[in-house]
C-alpha cells in the first residue's frame, strides 16, 4: 500500500457518535428495536437516508414509509443498521468517482441493490448468514472513494480507464495501477475506524480469494458473487448476472435461490 493511500486513510474524520452507538448496539446478542430507534432519531442525516432508501422500489413496500419506527419494523434491525452505517460511511468518504464512470448516487444505488439481493438470496439459505452479510455486502465497495481520489491525484485516471476499456476487471485495473484493490482498502478503512473484525475479515480478500482464511472463504465467495452481479458500473446487467451465477456455480453455492432472488429484485425495479 502506497504512502499516499495510507495518509488518506489516516486523515479520514472519525466516525460520528451515532455510528459508534449503532456499532455497540450491533454487537449485542439481544437487540431491541426501540433502543435502535432512540439512537437513529438523534441523527437527521441517517433518518433522511433511511426513509429515502425504505421508499425505493427495490423494497416494494405497499405504503409510504414516513417514520423511523416503521422503517425498522419493515426492514428489520440488521438491515436498518446496514443502511444507517452505509449512508454515513459514504458521506464521510466523499470524493469524485468519475474515474469509475459513476457518481455518488450510482454508487449508493448499486450498494443498496447489493445488500437487498444478499438479503433476498440468503433469506432462503440461512437466516444467520443473511444477518451477517447484509452489512458487508453494502459496505464492501467503500474503498473506491479512496482509490478514485488517489488515481486522480497520481495522474493515473486515464491509464485506469484504458485498462477497463481493454477488458480488465475493475480489481485487475486497480491492482495494475496502484498495487491494491478495493477490498483491501475497505478493510484498512474499517480497521482505522475500529469497526468489527468480523466485518473486516469477510471483506478483505474478496478481490483475491486465494489469500482468504478458511473460516471466511465461503462468506467472501458470496460477497464476490454479489459484487459481480451488482457491479457498480452496470448493476444487474445481463452480462454481470451471468458472470455472477457462473461464479456461484463454481463455488457450489445455491444458484437456484440466487436466480429466484435476482428475478424478485428485477420485478421490484420495474416499478421505478
Amino acid at each position: 500500500m502506497t504512502g499516499t493511500i495510507i495518509e488518506k486513510i489516516e486523515a479520514l474524520p472519525p466516525l460520528p457518535k451515532t455510528i459508534l452507538d449503532i456499532e455497540e448496539f450491533r454487537k449485542k446478542n439481544e437487540k431491541e428495536a426501540f433502543e435502535l430507534l432512540q439512537i437513529i432519531e438523534k441523527d437527521a442525516l441517517i433518518t433522511s437516508t433511511l426513509l429515502k432508501v425504505s421508499n425505493s422500489a427495490m423494497f416494494g413496500f405497499r405504503s409510504k414509509v414516513e417514520t423511523v419506527s416503521k422503517a425498522i419494523n419493515l426492514l428489520g434491525i440488521n438491515f436498518t443498521i446496514s443502511i444507517a452505517i452505509g449512508g454515513t460511511v459514504q458521506n464521510l468518504l466523499k470524493s469524485n468517482l468519475s474515474v469509475y464512470g459513476i457518481n455518488s448516487d450510482d454508487f449508493m444505488r448499486a450498494s443498496n441493490l447489493a445488500t437487498t439481493l444478499t438479503a433476498l438470496w440468503l433469506n432462503k439459505v440461512s437466516y444467520d448468514l443473511k444477518e451477517e452479510l447484509v452489512l458487508p455486502a453494502l459496505l464492501q465497495e467503500a474503498g473506491k472513494f479512496i482509490l478514485a481520489d488517489v488515481l486522480d491525484s497520481e495522474d493515473k485516471a486515464e491509464e485506469f480507464k484504458k485498462l477497463i476499456s481493454s477488458g480488465y476487471t475493475i480489481a485487475q485495473a486497480e491492482r495494475e495501477c496502484l498495487g491494491v484493490t478495493t477490498s483491501q482498502i475497505t478493510a484498512s478503512i474499517f480497521r482505522h475506524w475500529k469497526l468489527s473484525e468480523n466485518l473486516i475479515s469477510v471483506i478483505e480478500h474478496v478481490d483475491n480469494l486465494d489469500d482468504c482464511d478458511e473460516t471466511c472463504i465461503a462468506k467472501s465467495q458470496i460477497l464476490e458473487v454479489i459484487k459481480t452481479i451488482c457491479n457498480i458500473q452496470d448493476p444487474l446487467s445481463v452480462e454481470n448476472i451471468e458472470k455472477g451465477i457462473a461464479k456461484a456455480t463454481s463455488y457450489k453455492l445455491d444458484t437456484k435461490t440466487l436466480k429466484e432472488a435476482i428475478e424478485k429484485l428485477e420485478d421490484r425495479l420495474l416499478e421505478e
